[in-house]
């Protein structure tokens, strides 16, 4: 049954508004642990077999990532040579470790010095917590794919245990991560989504979003980086890791269309299960939203996924938008009146007995509209 919702506010919310939000993230570790690998995966679009021509990074290397806009990421990459790690901790210890707002402290799980690797971290714990006491702390126990499976998750959370002892009085966060899978996307979505200033509106919108177009999952993806900042699932799935792994599967099918000379815009994936569609939404973002009734028409979740586009950009740009005196509300609202077709029984539908005719013809009105439109030319081809 295919309905629409009435109503729209006139005002959107202004209460999250930020002109810029710059945060330092310092990412440390002793030389060779894999940290400037992992920077190049995720910012920089490498691949993780030509990760081994890089060389050691030499002293500290400054770069400025701008994600979700707004939100700058100045990532400080520290050389982990002895000789560079005394200096952070002696002659550059006020200009390494002030403001301060992210550690990320990289382990290799292979490493033989181990003391000296513990060590190096609780001097950086100790500098922290003179300059910068309010920084969270994350550390990646990277390198996974070396040991034996069987033995992952014992070794893995033999180190959490011993990390989180020795990081007193200061919290850590522990991942386990490897460049070969799915591991590395799931850690630093994580630490990316504890740095988004709105990430609760957004979380709120995309819930409404899906209860409107009866999604049983959605997803948003950063658009430079392909890391999940946000999602709803409204079914359960066995499959915990399965928004990393997208993550990594799009992104690399993403550079083969870049190094092909094609721009990659969206994709459906429809069987008689399920369909999935990738597509961009904002500025910054791209959307999946995964559906498990077939029955309904491609045309209507590209609608729907065209409809939300602006309210969202609004979400992530809250200097552009008009005030409100409840942000998370009027966001959800303003979603949910964006002009959205309905796929399923919820009391905001028109009765389908009632309304049928009319449905049909505002849907063929829709399609019509969005046929007109250059980037849906060929609705039967997902790959535009």
């Amino acid at each position: 049954m295919i309905g629409k919702i009435k109503g729209f506010p006139s005002k959107v919310f202004h209460a999250l508004k930020y002109i810029s939000w710059d945060v330092l993230v310092l990412l440390m570790g002793k030389s060779g642990s894999g940290k400037t690998s992992m920077r190049s995966i995720i910012f920089a679009n490498y691949i993780a077999r030509d990760t081994r021509r890089l060389g050691a990074t030499i002293d500290v290397e400054h770069s400025h990532v701008r994600f979700l806009g707004n939100l700058v990421l100045n990532l400080w990459d520290c050389g982990g040579q002895e000789s560079f790690m005394e200096q952070y901790f002696a002659s550059q210890k006020d200009n390494i470790f002030r403001n301060v707002e992210v550690l990320i402290y990289v382990f290799d799980v292979e490493s033989r010095e181990l003391d000296r690797d513990m060590h190096y971290y609780q001097s950086c714990l100790e500098a922290i917590l003179q300059n910068s006491p309010d920084a969270k702390i994350f550390c990646l126990v990277h390198k996974m794919d070396l040991v034996a499976e069987e033995q992952r998750d014992i070794i893995f959370k033999e180190r959490e245990e011993d990390l989180k002892r020795l990081s007193k009085p200061l919290e850590c966060t522990a991942f386990r991560t490897s460049i070969w899978d799915e591991t590395l996307y799931r850690a630093w979505s994580n630490i990316v989504y504890q740095l988004i200033p709105n990430v609760k509106a957004l979380e709120h919108s995309l819930n409404y979003f899906a209860s409107v177009v009866d999604a049983d999952e959605v997803l948003l993806f950063e658009r430079a980086t392909f890391l999940v900042i946000s999602h709803c699932q409204r079914q359960q799935h066995r499959d915990s890791h399965r928004f990393e792994k997208v993550s990594n599967i799009i992104k690399q099918f993403k550079l083969s269309c870049s190094k092909l000379g094609a721009k990659f815009s969206s994709m459906e994936v429809r069987n008689s299960i399920f369909a999935a569609f990738i597509d961009t939404f904002t500025s910054n973002t791209y959307v999946m939203v995964i559906m498990s009734d077939p029955s309904i028409p491609s045309e209507a979740t590209l609608i729907n996924i065209r409809n939300a586009r602006k309210y969202f950009e609004e979400l992530e740009n809250p200097n552009n938008s008009l005030s409100s005196s409840n942000p998370i509300h009027t966001a959800a609202t303003h979603v949910g009146h964006a002009g959205l077709v309905a796929n399923g029984g919820s009391s905001l539908y028109y009765s389908h007995h009632q309304q049928h005719q009319q449905l049909q013809q505002q849907f063929l009105q829709q399609q019509q509209q969005l046929q007109q439109q250059p980037q849906y030319h060929n609705l039967n081809n997902p790959y535009h």
